[in-house]
């Protein structure tokens, strides 16, 4: 195989910050907004008016979009705590549910369609050491699709950044702040197997503010779930500046967890990396998030030896990724510079890249 490589395609303009993207029915594009809206998005050029449609609302942050195939539905998710199940064809909400009491940090639905998983959870002091304080409620919640029923709920330390279903949907991973990763085997009625842990997602803070700082941003299992790729950015001593170095690193947890690879330092430079999507010939894939310092803030790496094969500087912060199925595209959400709300500017962004290999 050829090096792959990225090829600008287009560019969409959306109201505000993309925080998740999924293609719905007949390839379909979808966004969850930061101003609270979900979109249906077209992808095709348009000389007059809007490339999106508004189809439902949160009150918060809409901070997850996923697609049912089996069910034949959306489900979005919010900063308000809210998950909204969509009518894709009727362009409307069909059911609301209070998944959480804070925000839902991340959520996914698993390969079959029929489970969807949230993350939640508050950043309190739990201490002198400035610790996180325990939950106030479970920290991960799984809730059946077609019926809304709560499957499972499990506890975790607060907050919980990111969740991910094996492949085959017989697990469930989610990270944290401080650099835990929990894995559960939902066959085993939700069993905890595994329990990783790793320092270097996470950041003390002396300048500005003494808190801890960073987190496990996003999780995926290698193709043949056999271990776990996490994302985030590294260690860092001034929390408002985001200048820890972007970071993946791989886990296995069979034989108790061990590192089996990370980002090397020579290829990498600094800045919160926010999303990891593996291509769908589960031969490399992509991590992409904020610059800080260095030359790139999306990049894709070799599967088998993590190797950065391409990279590409955006040019403004990314917190979503997805590829097409075929494999053929990729599709980037985040967002441009805000500007004054009085410019009433259309600063979310898509960017979508041929993939060349």
């Amino acid at each position: 195989m050829n090096s792959p490589s990225l090829k600008k395609a287009k560019e969409i303009k959306l109201p505000s910050h993309v925080l998740d993207l999924t293609f719905g029915p007949d390839k379909q594009l979808y966004a969850a907004c930061l101003d609270g809206g979900i979109y249906e998005v077209s992808t095709t050029f348009k000389l007059l008016g809007d490339n999106f449609k508004e189809i439902a609302r949160h009150d918060n942050y809409a901070s997850g979009i996923n697609w049912s195939a089996s069910q034949k539905t959306l489900i979005s998710a919010s900063y308000d705590g809210d998950l909204k199940w969509i009518d894709p064809k009727e362009k409307k909400e069909s059911k609301n549910l209070k998944a959480h009491n804070f925000w839902s940090w991340q959520s996914r639905v698993s390969p079959d369609g029929k489970l969807i998983a949230t993350s939640t959870g508050q950043y309190l002091c739990g201490g002198y050491k400035y610790e996180p304080a325990p939950e106030t409620e479970p920290s991960v919640k799984i809730f059946d699709v077609a019926t809304g029923e709560l499957r499972h709920s499990f506890a975790h330390t607060p907050p919980v950044q990111s969740v991910a279903f094996s492949n085959d949907g017989k697990l469930l991973a989610a990270g944290n702040l401080m650099g835990e990763v929990i894995l559960w085997d939902l066959t085993q009625d939700g069993k905890e197997i595994a329990r990783l842990k790793t320092p270097d997602f996470t950041g003390w803070g002396i300048i500005k503010g003494h808190y801890y700082t960073g987190g496990v941003f996003d999780l995926h299992f290698a193709p043949d779930d056999q271990s776990l790729y996490l994302a985030g950015m590294g260690s860092t001593t001034d929390p408002a500046a985001g200048n820890g170095k972007q970071l993946w690193q791989r886990f296995t947890w069979k034989n108790g967890p061990k590192k089996e690879g990370a980002a090397a330092d020579g290829e990498i430079g600094q800045g919160l990396m926010e999303t990891l999507a593996f291509h769908p010939n589960g031969k490399f894939f992509l991590m992409a998030g904020r610059l800080f310092k260095g030359n790139w803030n999306a990049a894709l790496f070799d599967h088998e030896s993590g190797s950065r094969l391409h990279q590409k500087n955006i040019g403004f912060r990314i917190s979503t990724s997805t590829f097409t199925p075929d494999g053929e595209r990729l599709y980037l959400g985040g967002g441009a510079n805000q500007g004054r709300p009085s410019e009433k500017k259309k600063w979310g962004r898509i960017i979508i890249y041929d993939v060349i290999s």
